[in-house]
């Protein structure tokens, strides 16, 4: 008589993957297995007080409020082919209605709250971590403690929002298709342009993608041609290490769905690790996939305090994969400097 097995568990197909793989990412873990990050993770929430997850329940806008407690700490937002750290500190954290802010020197965060789904409390290998993930089980945004983070305000944080009820298992449910691109022909190109060449701040852009019915890749090649230059997808490495030559501050740009994380300041030590160009600074390590770059293009944009230029990167769905800004603050126009390296991309 044959014998029945019964088919491993999540929890334990991680486990041999985990093996079989000793370095690879929880990220990477997930998409081998057909699974999201935060089911995965559900998995090691024991209920038991010393469990390596802990699963959060409550008003994660109020939670983040308490941030600023934990000191010091690492953010990380990322996407597939782009992952932002920063370390500083939480500062003016504030929320209307869905949409959040923090304003710190070293941490500057836009935050779309409705992305929120899932929190977990993470301790491995040594490291404490808060986790947020979208309801597809994607992750959202990071925050890791560093050595010299006040673990006892994390201690408190984690049982404030620890759920009464720890799920060893977690349904994700996947998110709507991305909205089918319009035919260029069918798109007021003349229009799109005309009112692009007036606007006035950088953020009406995206109104104008909602109103023209136009997507960011799209809106690329039927924007105003005086104002667009599409680049080599190596440019990137040679902007970074110009503005590093140069001296000069730079903001750069990653976003998840339910956040944007920006970096504001120098980028020095840029080093190429195979396929992955990587700033690699005490404060801010940025890791950017290259080969997932199908467009570049050097963008510029009319605002009431002059042009502001940007270089930005697709991949081949057209999904933005980082922003690169010079530095600048409202009512200061760009530095002629940051204008000038772009033009020479």
């Amino acid at each position: 008589m044959e014998t029945l097995t019964s088919p491993l568990s999540l929890a334990e197909r991680w486990l041999t993957y985990q093996q079989e793989n000793p370095k690879s990412r929880i990220r990477d873990a997930a998409r081998a297995l057909g699974v999201s990050e935060a089911e995965l993770l559900a998995t090691r929430c024991t209920g038991h007080a010393n469990s390596p997850v802990t699963f959060l329940s409550g008003d994660f806008r109020e939670l983040l409020k308490q941030v600023p407690t934990l000191g010091r700490v690492m953010a990380l937002t990322r996407n597939d082919s782009a992952v932002h750290e920063r370390k500083g500190e939480y500062q003016k954290v504030s929320f209307n209605g869905q949409m959040g802010l923090v304003l710190g020197e070293d941490i500057d965060l836009r935050l779309f709250m409705s992305h929120w789904q899932f929190g977990f409390a993470v301790e491995e290998n040594g490291r404490r971590s808060l986790q947020f993930f979208a309801a597809d089980g994607e992750a959202v945004h990071k925050i890791y403690l560093l050595e010299e983070s006040n673990q006892a305000a994390y201690e408190a944080l984690v049982a404030q929002y620890r759920a009464s009820y720890q799920p060893a298992t977690l349904t994700a449910h996947p998110t709507s298709s991305p909205t089918t691109e319009a035919d260029d022909d069918a798109i007021d190109a003349e229009g799109f342009r005309a009112a692009w060449r007036t606007m006035t701040d950088t953020h009406e852009f995206f109104g104008l993608l909602r109103q023209y019915g136009v997507t960011r890749t799209q809106a690329l090649r039927l924007g105003p041609p005086e104002l667009l230059r599409q680049l080599d997808p190596q440019a990137i490495d040679q902007a970074l290490r110009l503005a590093s030559e140069q001296q000069l501050s730079v903001m750069i740009f990653v976003a998840s769905r339910g956040c944007i994380q920006i970096h504001t300041g120098p980028t020095e030590r840029i080093v190429p690790t195979g396929s992955w160009l990587n700033v690699l600074d005490p404060d801010f390590n940025l890791h950017l996939k290259v080969g997932d770059i199908a467009q570049a293009w050097a963008v510029q944009k009319p605002t009431a305090d002059g042009i502001v230029t940007s270089v930005e990167l697709y991949d081949a769905a057209g999904n933005n994969l980082l922003l690169l800004f010079g530095k600048r603050k409202p009512g200061v126009p760009e530095l002629s400097a940051w204008r000038e390296l772009v033009a020479a991309l």
